[in-house]
């Protein structure tokens, strides 16, 4: 029994912390009057907000990739020369810091430590606190109207970078891209009456 409740009060940090990092905040926001029907065609802003120096990262090559390829499941068509819309990407990745504090049983000493606090009427806590250092990514996608200059649609996916992530960046985009999208408007959802 007692080394069951240690067992449960050691891993309680762990399962708070992968609570926390159980997937991305992904939040997206449209111009209500856009008619994402009426577009048919996009390409990509030039230079991308991912792009430095006057050239192309190899960031901005994996997330015109990924964005392409939703685009394209939605109908829409590339158009480098005349685009309906226009794609654009900005990312940050940002050092932060996540402070725990849960209660830990503190155990009173016995002769030696023999059944240290098993005498007590109930166990004793004190606040254990926990930091962890992270990073934390952010990519923003913009969609804008390319007649108008005017963003139409903008999707935002925010994660804690795990080593997984580090280790095989083109996934990791790959995988904030399309999360952002599931919150795109197709144009049957966009026409649709509400």
């Amino acid at each position: 029994m007692k080394k069951a409740m240690w067992i449960a009060l050691a891993t309680a940090p762990l399962l708070a912390l992968a609570a926390c990092s159980s997937g991305p905040d992904v939040r997206a926001m449209q111009d209500p009057s856009a008619n994402f029907a009426s577009y048919q065609t996009f390409g990509f802003e030039n230079p991308l907000g991912t792009d430095k120096a006057g050239y192309q990262s190899i960031v901005s090559q994996h997330l015109k990739s990924a964005a392409q390829r939703e685009m394209e499941a939605r109908g829409y068509r590339y158009d480098a020369a005349n685009p309906h819309l226009l794609v654009n990407f900005n990312a940050t990745l940002n050092d932060k810091m996540r402070v725990d504090s849960y209660p830990a049983p503190v155990m009173a000493g016995g002769y030696y430590g023999f059944r240290a606090g098993l005498y007590q009427p109930w166990p004793m806590y004190a606040n254990q606190t926990e930091v962890t250092q992270y990073q934390e990514g952010t990519l923003t996608i913009d969609v804008v109207d390319a007649a108008k200059k005017q963003l139409v649609w903008e999707g935002t996916v925010t994660k804690s970078i795990s080593s997984s992530d580090t280790k095989n960046v083109p996934a990791a985009l790959d995988s904030a891209v399309s999360a952002a999208f599931a919150k795109f408007p197709t144009p049957r959802a966009a026409a649709a009456p509400k």
